[in-house]
């Protein structure tokens, strides 16, 4: 054994050097990462670049060579990001304090702006954060605390997500979606007068209602009065007879027909209110 490794020290020298500098110089890459190649400081090529709508196995991964102890490989999270804004109060526009608390979810679509700016994808989060505060609370500021529990609020959120965005794209990264997971009002005073104030308004908003019902309602009723006093007038005018018969008729039915109890009605029989009666003679 001594004698060869005497004979070929040489050799397996060359050989154990050769497999440290392959091993140096082979990363491998997941579908769930960028690498960013860094050359003395210097992003110089991407492997694996995040591309939208395109399949696994043809995004670059996998195996790559880099120039061992002149090349870094910088790894850059492929996947959907997100960021958690703490708890914070928010004034909306009729002065009511909210307790909001949201998320944003992003994408770093630009992993050597990202490096350059940022470092990593935790630095790129805490970045945002105060950001996504900011964007928040000037886009609820403006909005009342009724708008968010209407379609309004997803308009809001739209206005958020686009805003955040400009923003995150300094650091190479991309918002997907912006979401509140609670807009509250703080416990105690302020929200029980929120209620009382909301009771107020949708007490209001009914009495309106009734109201402008009780004034159709008159409407139509003086427009159907209005319609039979013309089709009474009309008949009257085509058969004054008939006319006459018929309400003397309505006539003789209030007065003899919903009395109650033993009273008694003496008339003459030439009583002009009998006509009828007597066959118009």
């Amino acid at each position: 054994m001594e004698e060869f490794w005497n004979n070929h020290k040489l050799s397996i020298v060359a050989i154990l050097a050769l497999a440290i500098a392959t091993m140096a110089s082979v990363v491998v890459v997941p579908e769930t990462q960028q690498a960013v190649v860094v050359r003395t400081g210097e992003p110089v090529r991407v492997i694996n670049r995040f591309r939208p709508n395109t399949d696994f196995g043809r995004t670059g991964a996998g195996l790559v060579f880099r120039i061992p102890f002149f090349e870094q490989v910088q790894r850059v999270d492929k996947r959907v990001l997100s960021v958690e804004m703490q708890r914070q109060q928010v004034l909306s526009s009729d002065q009511q304090r909210l307790e909001v608390d949201a998320y944003a979810r992003f994408r770093i679509i630009d992993p050597v702006r990202m490096v350059e700016t940022a470092g990593t994808e935790e630095m790129v989060a805490e970045q945002l954060q105060p950001i996504l505060m900011s964007v928040l609370r000037q886009e609820l500021g403006r909005r009342s605390f009724a708008s968010l529990l209407t379609a309004d609020r997803g308009t809001a959120m739209k206005n958020i997500r686009e805003n955040l965005d400009k923003e995150a794209r300094e650091y190479g990264a991309q918002v997907i979606d912006v979401r509140i997971k609670r807009a509250d009002l703080p416990d105690g005073t302020p929200l029980e007068s929120a209620f009382t104030r909301m009771q107020t308004a949708r007490d209001q908003e009914a009495a309106t209602i009734r109201a402008q019902g009780r004034k159709n309602a008159q409407i139509i009723r003086a427009e159907a009065e209005a319609q039979a006093a013309k089709v009474y007038a009309q008949s009257f005018g085509k058969d004054p007879q008939f006319y006459d018969f018929y309400r003397a008729m309505q006539s003789y039915d209030t007065t003899f027909g919903t009395g109650t109890g033993a009273s008694s009605i003496i008339m003459s029989p030439d009583n002009e209110y009998l006509r009828q009666f007597r066959g118009n003679r």
